[in-house]
């Protein structure tokens, strides 16, 4: 991931890039679980993935993206359209099922390498764009999210 502009010293853009280290971790279950057709498996990291993304995703849509909304409008939109097409193909694996649709797995991948790209572009782009655009009363809005929204990784004391 990135470190070349200095966002990841702000606590909410390291959490945030936190948590997609940790859901590119999960990912990396993904394949192995789909070449050897394991469904069961995909189908718990896939439940994984949306518990990471839960609050993540929160944090983004009611902290992060406003802020940045009215200076760059169609990448936010584009942003949040991908956060809905992710969550539609997770949730069909979610309260423990395994999805009946035989194309599950392959949507699933897809939708996996859109969230790879997702990330990128948050990391290389809405992360820069927020250190930059931000103000502090912006910041304190999108830490008083990540409070309401809490977290799935635990803060580690530095």
């Amino acid at each position: 991931m990135c470190e070349y502009c200095g966002c990841q010293a702000l606590e909410a853009i390291d959490e945030l890039t936190q948590e997609h280290e940790e859901v590119i971790r999960l990912i990396s279950h993904l394949r192995p679980a789909h070449r050897s057709g394991e469904t069961i498996r995909m189908a718990e990291a896939a439940r994984e993935i949306a518990r990471v993304l839960g609050p993540h995703t929160q944090v983004e849509e009611e902290g992060l993206f406003p802020a940045l909304a009215g200076d760059f409008p169609d990448q936010i939109a584009a942003l949040e359209a991908e956060h809905r097409r992710i969550e539609s193909v997770l949730s069909e694996a979610a309260d423990g099922g395994i999805p009946s649709d035989p194309a599950w797995p392959d949507r699933l991948m897809d939708a996996m390498a859109v969230l790879r790209d997702h990330i990128l572009k948050e990391q290389d782009g809405v992360f820069p764009a927020a250190l930059a655009n931000l103000s502090t009363e912006e910041w304190e809005a999108v830490e008083a999210t990540r409070t309401k929204a809490g977290s799935t990784l635990s803060r580690q004391a530095v």
